[in-house]
């Protein structure tokens, strides 16, 4: 793999981290500006919202910017969030800070992916859009827990110092290491207006609103249950709050082993390959309802969600990309949005059900019933794909019919192209037949 997508990793890795690490580090905030923990909580909703709108707005903005310049403004602008974050001094600078770094991260996404795409042969794009989604899952596995120790041991502004320190690597292997690409076959010459009318009709094709769909609803699915995984451990199964740490590591686990999987199935076979993911999640999800109840099985089951889950990210970035491959920069920043409003929306009803007094493992039904309806939107775009190509073939056939005396014509073309062939036909025909005694003249008779 080229080393531009190590340089990628990096930047998602301190994007990752700077994404959840402050679930941590709320308690040590609310205390600092004396708000509640739920008040605190803003930093990751804000953070989130942050994120889905960013997203179209900054890669429509970037649309007269290379590719390669508008990855360093991003990392730029993450740099800038988090510094504010760490010398925020009260709560609404500091909630501003991280709004501030979420505008970068889906752009940031977005464009990395087609980046990572454009460097690889097509055979192998899915496998270099999840070594680069590498950086986000290894960052739930050793960023995460890393920062808040460090928040916790030195205080919650190390933290975010820290991962601006990560951004400035992260911003220097990009200026260092990746390419200024061309551009693809199929967009538009020149960046501007033009190029971003192309980008927007790309949200015209069903095939692409579909991938979207599955990537808000079927993944959404994994953070209904995880959103609420501390209280489930602590109340349910019965670990320690200090187990939480190493629970959530071994989410991470499951991440990065399914981000491998999903991207190198998903350049063999993309569909089947969210079938299986889709499929397992769901029955995963359901059972973590009963397997919340063992120790054993409750560590299983995270880590199962986090494999079958994230195995769904590159096969849906990559989904994306294809049904968009003349303007795919803005469909594929969106979609990385989409992720994080499917996120919100888990949450929000994982939330719904627990204030409804069903108790800290209902939210993995819900879980299991967005992953579900994510498979039956992937069944409903893989059958009107195959009854989009049908039709097509069918056209292509009918196209060519036999026209009187054998000659050969395609449907809907001009009837007159074909004269040359009639008449030559025709001609044939007349030099063939007798040629009849002039009038006036008897005819010979035989000797």
């Amino acid at each position: 793999m080229p080393l531009a997508l190590l340089a990628l990793a990096i930047g998602a890795f301190g994007i990752g981290t700077t994404e959840f690490v402050v679930m941590g580090l709320l308690p040590e905030v609310a205390d600092e500006f004396s708000v509640s923990v739920p008040t605190a909580g803003w930093l990751t909703t804000g953070y989130a919202l942050g994120v889905f709108g960013g997203a179209p707005l900054l890669t429509a903005l970037g649309t007269r910017v290379s590719r390669k310049r508008m990855l360093m403004s991003l990392m730029g602008l993450f740099i800038a969030g988090n510094v504010i974050s760490a010398l925020a001094p009260a709560f609404g600078i500091l909630l501003a800070g991280r709004v501030v770094a979420s505008l970068a991260h889906g752009a940031f996404f977005g464009i990395g992916a087609v980046v990572a795409a454009g460097l690889v042969a097509r055979d192998k794009r899915a496998g270099a859009i999840a070594m680069m989604f590498t950086g986000l899952t290894v960052a739930n596995v050793v960023g995460v827990p890393g920062g808040t120790l460090l928040g916790q041991t030195v205080g919650w502004r190390a933290t975010f110092l820290a991962v601006a320190a990560i951004g400035v690597v992260g911003l220097a292997g990009v200026a260092r290491l990746v390419p200024d690409l061309p551009q693809t076959p199929g967009e538009p010459s020149s960046p501007g207006a033009t190029g971003l009318r192309r980008e927007l009709a790309a949200f015209l094709n069903v095939q692409v609103l579909l991938a979207m769909g599955m990537t808000v609803i079927g993944f959404g699915g994994v953070f209904a249950a995880i959103t609420y995984i501390a209280p489930m451990m602590t109340e349910v199964t019965g670990y320690a709050d200090s187990s939480v740490t190493w629970l959530l590591a071994l989410f991470g686990l499951g991440m990065v082993g399914g981000n491998l999987i999903g991207g190198r199935f998903a350049d063999r076979a993309l569909m089947p390959m969210l079938y299986v993911a889709l499929s397992a999640l769901t029955a995963t999800l359901a059972l973590f309802t009963l397997t919340a109840h063992s120790k054993p099985a409750a560590a299983v089951s995270i880590f199962l969600v986090g494999f079958f889950g994230f195995a769904t990210v590159p096969p849906l970035q990559k989904r994306v990309l294809d049904q968009a491959a003349a303007a795919p920069t803005l469909a594929s920043a969106v979609n990385v949005g989409a992720f994080n409003l499917g996120n919100a929306l888990a949450a929000w009803l994982g939330g719904l059900v627990i204030s409804a007094g069903l108790g800290y493992t209902a939210p993995n039904w819900v879980g299991a019933a967005l992953a579900a309806s994510g498979l039956a939107l992937a069944f409903l775009s893989a059958r009107l794909e195959r009854r989009a190509a049908g039709t097509a073939g069918t056209a292509t056939a009918s196209r060519t019919v036999r026209v009187a005396g054998g000659s050969v014509r395609h449907e809907g073309s001009d009837p007159r192209q074909d004269l040359p062939a009639i008449r030559a036909e025709d001609s044939a025909a007349v030099a063939a037949r007798p040629t009849p005694p002039r009038a006036g003249r008897a005819a010979r008779r035989p000797r």
